[in-house]
């Protein structure tokens, strides 16, 4: 599990067919190998540790899902070593799961922030709503607002500094992780409306 919150920016080493190697600092602290990861926001399994850069292992679902098939070297990844049972859930809870891919639709001053809207694909569009949560390349972020094909979020300037976001424009593609809980009561909900017996939606 994670919280949203990057403790650093990696650097893309290396790319294979099944692994990632990312240059990093602040992670390596205590990274072990079998350690769970999260790399753009995505939960990723540590195969190797050296001293200035740490593996990760890629399947092919992985790779399609997420926005890792499009990295280079070079390119700059969000990263989040898991939450321990007694540590502080500083965002929201992040499992790690990528649901889809978007891209930013444009980009706009508003103060000393900035204003992004990003496509929303209906599939996910019962998960995201208003002052709600969401997690785009790991990053715990609050909704601003809600649109028939789009939704806004605010990117402040620390966000800005210390996560990739900050490269954000339009057309940047971005992971997106919809917040569990919320998914969890649609799906209640919806299998409630179909007032199924318990046994057939989970047979024994």
């Amino acid at each position: 599990m994670f919280s949203g919150i990057v403790e650093e920016i990696g650097i893309i080493q290396e790319i294979t067919a099944t692994s990632l190697t990312i240059q990093a600092q602040k992670v390596l602290a205590d990274l072990e190998e079998k350690d769970s990861i999260a790399v753009d926001g995505t939960c990723l399994t540590v195969i190797a540790r050296g001293a200035t850069s740490f593996t990760v292992e890629t399947v092919p679902e992985t790779v399609r899902r997420t926005r890792l098939g499009s990295l280079r070297p070079g390119d700059r990844v969000n990263l989040e070593r898991s939450v321990p049972a007694s540590g502080r859930i500083g965002g929201h809870t992040v499992q790690g799961h990528i649901e889809a891919t978007v891209r930013v639709r444009s980009v706009e001053i508003d103060g000393i922030a900035l204003l992004v809207a990003i496509e929303l694909p209906e599939a996910l569009r019962p998960y995201v709503v208003p002052k709600g949560f969401i997690a785009l390349n790991g990053v715990s972020l609050t909704v601003i607002g809600v649109f028939s094909d789009h939704f806004t979020i605010t990117l402040i300037p620390y966000t800005r500094e210390h996560t990739n976001l900050g490269e954000v424009q339009p057309g940047t593609l971005l992971n997106v992780e919809t917040d569990i809980l919320g998914r969890y009561v649609v799906q209640y909900l919806a299998l409630q409306q179909k007032s199924e017996p318990a046994e057939a939606l989970f047979p024994i």
